[in-house]
């Protein structure tokens, strides 16, 4: 939007010019949104007080958690809120993949606060079926895996990259439907099943965002992408205002979400977030490197998988609790210390996932 602004008056006055570079933008990007947080949390926190809008706890997880009953929830409208509007200012609206991600997310938004207002209005934990939620993720998963597919210009939009191996480079062709659907979906989920403790996923969210914005820097410039030996995305390149949006609105966030929480993000949040980081990796070609970087989305939701399938094969769980973190939490860590070391884990991965740019 203001994009637009700054190139007509740059007819006038050279200087606007300046706002044609990414980086600036994307710096831009992260400053408003960190901007709108901190101006709109404060009010929001107050009205959803006001309104009772609070935390279902549920009766059989670690009893320390009952104390949080009624912390005001569905705060992920503030990350949704400040991440749309720095969007829009700061990038170029006429760029496809700027809307792609931007609309997944929000829609990804919208299933989390139907599912949050729910709990609600029945007052308990369960909200959406699981059944319902699943339905309309797959809807909003697939309908954005087909728009990339059917509007990619170029082969690489639709090819796999392994990281660390600068030769492997694998065509999907109608494959990458399934598997965008996927990353999506399930990155959306892995999130949502993180989002347990006090800013526990919202940091680790931050940090992969930063690093897919660094991707999607170097994907859509072609001599960095030539450097590096990584496919050149054309266009990609703005994503990295969005990525910056993420970033400044999860910090934002985390300023009243560190331990003890004013305020929860809720499935509006988790569930958007963990889309946006899904959507981002599939346009820069870096689903594998998500992987990694977002390990401790995989270990939690690995956790889960196993503990279900382990008590319905043999009666016996895994763990005291799944997610991971309650694990822990009945091991007797103290709650900030699992945040710390979770948020630790994830630095050390997405260095990592950083050093295939050049590890190849």
């Amino acid at each position: 939007m203001l994009l637009e602004l700054f190139q007509w008056l740059s007819q006038y006055e050279s200087g606007f010019r300046v706002f044609q570079y990414l980086t600036l933008r994307a710096i831009l990007g992260v400053l408003t949104a960190l901007l709108i947080s901190f101006i709109a949390g404060p009010p929001l926190i107050r009205w959803l007080t006001q309104a009772k809008i609070g935390q279902q706890v549920r009766d059989d997880g670690p009893q320390s958690h009952l104390g949080k009953a009624g912390t005001p929830t569905m705060g992920g409208t503030l990350i949704l809120v400040a991440v749309a509007v720095a969007t829009l200012l700061w990038s170029d609206l006429h760029n496809r993949f700027v809307w792609i991600a931007l609309g997944t997310t929000l829609l990804f938004g919208v299933i989390g606060g139907v599912d949050d207002w729910r709990k609600l209005k029945y007052g308990n934990s369960k909200g959406l079926s699981a059944r319902s939620k699943y339905f309309w993720q797959s809807v909003v998963g697939l309908g954005a895996a087909l728009v990339l597919y059917y509007t990619a210009e170029v082969p690489a939009e639709t090819t796999l990259i392994v990281p660390f191996f600068k030769e492997i480079l694998i065509p999907l062709g109608w494959a990458f439907i399934p598997l965008t659907y996927f990353v999506i979906v399930g990155s959306s989920n892995a999130v949502n099943l993180t989002d347990g403790l006090d800013g526990l996923a919202i940091l680790p969210t931050v940090m992969v965002a930063g690093a897919l914005g660094v991707f999607a820097y170097v994907s859509g410039h072609v001599h960095f992408a030539s450097y590096l030996g990584i496919p050149h995305v054309p266009g990609v390149g703005e994503v990295v205002v969005f990525c910056g949006a993420l970033v400044g609105a999860g910090l934002g966030f985390l300023w009243f979400n560190a331990y003890p929480a004013q305020v929860f993000m809720g499935d509006v949040g988790a569930l958007a977030l963990g889309a946006a980081l899904g959507v981002v990796a599939v346009m820069v070609r870096q689903e594998l490197v998500l992987f990694i970087m977002g390990g401790v989305f995989v270990m939690e939701t690995v956790s889960v998988i196993l503990q279900v399938a382990s008590y319905k094969l043999t009666g016996r769980r895994i763990f005291r609790m799944a997610p991971l973190h309650h694990h822990f939490e009945l091991k007797g860590w103290p709650e900030p210390r699992v945040i710390v070391r979770f948020w630790i884990i994830t630095v050390i991965l997405v260095l990592i996932g950083l050093a295939t740019l050049k590890i190849r």
